[in-house]
Formats: C-alpha cells, sequence, structure tokens
C-alpha cells in the first residue's frame, strides 16, 4: 500500500507558478512511477506528466516547455514545477503512484486526494 498526500495547490494570476508536492508513505517509493494527473470541471481525468523510477520524464503537449516533473526518493516527495499558468489548466491536480510487478503482473496503483489549482485571467 503506498498513501499519497498533495499539496501547493491554489490560486494564482495566469503568468505565474505553482509547485506541488507529492509526499508519499506505506511502501518503497523509489521502485514506482510517479505521475500527476488533472481534472477539470466536467471532464475527464488526463495525464500530465509521469517520472519513471529511473529518472525519465514524459510530458504531454499542453505543459512540454512550462511544466517540470521531479522526485526525491529520499525524501519520498513527487514535484510538479507549473511555470507560465493558464486560465485552462484550472483543475484539481492529483498524484499517481504505480508498478506493475514483474513477475505476476499485477499493477498496484494509488492516488492521491487531490489539491485545487485555479488559474485566473
Amino acid at each position: 500500500q503506498v498513501q499519497l498526500v498533495e499539496s501547493g495547490g491554489g490560486l494564482v494570476q495566469a503568468g505565474g507558478s505553482l509547485r506541488l508536492s507529492c509526499a508519499a508513505s506505506g511502501s518503497i517509493f523509489s521502485i514506482y512511477t510517479m505521475g500527476w494527473y488533472r481534472q477539470a470541471p466536467g471532464k475527464q481525468r488526463e495525464l500530465v506528466a509521469t517520472i519513471s523510477s529511473t529518472g525519465t520524464t514524459n510530458y504531454v503537449d499542453f505543459v512540454k516547455g512550462r511544466f517540470t516533473i521531479s522526485r526525491d526518493n529520499v525524501q519520498n516527495t513527487v514535484y510538479l514545477q507549473m511555470n507560465s499558468l493558464k486560465p485552462e489548466d484550472t483543475a484539481v491536480y492529483y498524484c499517481n503512484a504505480n508498478r506493475r510487478h514483474p513477475i505476476s503482473g499485477i499493477l498496484n496503483n494509488y492516488w492521491g486526494q487531490g489539491t485545487q489549482v485555479t488559474v485566473s485571467s
């Protein structure tokens, strides 16, 4: 089991920055792929960025060049630095941890409770 707690959301003006944090506990953090997702009102949850256990990052096109995902395997924390924020970035941002067992193939998938990000125009 992995417990995830997000923090760092809030209200910011367009063009501003926020840094989200997700603290993990309960298992070996370093073996999990970590990700940030978001869900705007009336829309489906969508991927924002992921970082693998080896540090490989992946971003969706609409955040490339603006957002940076990183992880600290000592502090068991994953971060999302968000710059040049736009009103369309307004959403609840969720932290995710997942790992597929290399032998059984079972996927372990965990979510945080989410943190609200609101970008005003």
